[in-house]
């Protein structure tokens, strides 16, 4: 399917407050945008667009996911949805999601469209500003269903309960579709409700922060300790460089997939990092011996929260835990009044970081039934096979939004 051939739907819709004008008569515009077409105007629009956010996404911003598309493999035919409040480049853009077809679902040959994410995207939700969550979705689904989408819609990587899961549902909800959280899984989260001293002392137990303090003593024997916190284009690039080169000493790169084993990978990062640094959201953190890097650390920011991207230690000083002390360092962002939560971007159980950070955030997959009779025969063959699988693996998925 070519989404690129999708018309301008233009329909009156009433709007959220914020935006100027009568919201009673303005026109709403949904449209797909190939990547090759986008400009300055658009990632003007779109820079508003992630600072009004409902729910932030540093994935989805222009600064991340530009060079991702230049960088990294993606469908030939994938698009940007986008919703503008009026005439597109002219008005306030609302919403904003990669889409594209895919030919294979898990394991199953079943075309289906679905959002784009790659190894190194940790969020799907798409950028939708406050107050148009139901629209967004309202104006994505009549697009695809206008067109004749293959199969069904796959949300991939949403944040569970949030405003845009509570809002997909609704519209769902509205229309007598079927909206199913296919796949569920709570990876670390840090909130901001008491300083960092406190935090670290209530989640770690007294024991283990008596080791710890014990090996970073010992580690400070071998030499001169130091942390560092950047958040300025200072020697950016070297830094970068030490990022790079550390990550494919250890076993990423021994395994081929660290970032410095691709020239993709590498020029992905190089671009993010500084495309961040530029916007002013990028948090560099490290931990030097001698001025020699042991661990590193990048965080982005977003509005009011963060998200750890990448990290890397030097595995010669394992015995150091040299990845958890610079956590623990990195614990004083709670300390800073612009903070209120930092998403790990990590595995669910994840050894280290599970045990360090106490909250919790679930990111769900989710399935959205089309229009057609004949594709929704198609999507509830799909889910019957997943629910039996899911019965024979004793697979729980957890929905916040039922608790």
């Amino acid at each position: 399917m070519d989404l690129s051939g999708f018309q301008t739907m233009q329909g009156r819709d009433v709007g959220a407050d914020g935006l100027a004008g009568d919201r009673s008569a303005r026109q709403f515009a949904a449209h797909f945008h190939p990547p090759s077409r986008i400009d300055a105007r658009l990632v003007e629009a779109w820079s508003d667009l992630a600072g009004q956010a409902s729910e932030p996404n540093i994935f989805y911003e222009h600064w991340f996911l530009v060079p991702a598309l230049a960088q990294l493999r993606h469908h030939d035919d994938l698009q940007l949805f986008l919703l503008w409040a009026g005439e597109p480049h002219r008005s306030p853009l609302l919403g904003l999601m990669p889409v594209g077809p895919e030919q294979q679902f898990g394991r199953w040959p079943v075309p289906h469209v679905q959002n784009w994410m790659h190894h190194n995207c940790f969020l799907g939700t798409p950028l939708v500003r406050k107050g148009f969550e139901p629209m967004f979705w309202e104006k994505l689904l009549a697009a695809l269903d206008e067109r004749g989408w293959p199969g069904f819609l796959h949300i991939n990587g949403m944040t569970i309960n949030g405003p845009l899961d509570q809002a997909l549902r609704m519209v769902c909800d509205g229309q007598k579709r079927r909206c199913d959280l296919v796949h569920s899984e709570a990876r670390a989260l840090l909130e901001a409700h008491c300083t960092a001293d406190e935090y670290y002392r209530t989640n770690i137990r007294k024991k283990k922060r008596k080791e710890l303090l014990r090996i970073k003593r010992r580690l400070g024997e071998l030499g001169e300790l130091q942390f560092s916190c950047l958040q300025d284009r200072t020697n950016l690039d070297s830094w970068i460089d030490e990022f790079l080169a550390l990550e494919r000493k250890g076993w990423k790169g021994k395994s081929g997939s660290a970032l410095d084993c691709a020239d993709a990978t590498r020029e992905f990062f190089r671009a993010t990092v500084r495309g961040a640094a530029q916007s002013g959201q990028l948090e560099r953190r490290d931990m030097c011996l001698d001025g020699q890097p042991v661990a590193m650390l990048v965080n982005f920011r977003s509005g009011r929260g963060g998200f750890e991207f990448k990290t890397a230690f030097d595995e010669d000083y394992a015995s150091y835990s040299p990845g958890v002390q610079l956590q623990i360092e990195n614990l004083d962002c709670l300390d800073k009044d612009a903070v209120d939560w930092v998403d790990s971007c990590a595995a669910e159980g994840h050894p280290m970081i599970d045990h360090l950070w106490s909250g919790r955030r679930h990111i769900g997959r989710f399935s959205i039934e089309p229009q057609r009779l004949a594709d929704r025969a198609v999507f509830r063959g799909v889910r019957l096979g997943e629910r039996g699988m899911g019965k024979l693996r004793k697979r729980k998925i957890f929905d916040p939004a039922e608790v």
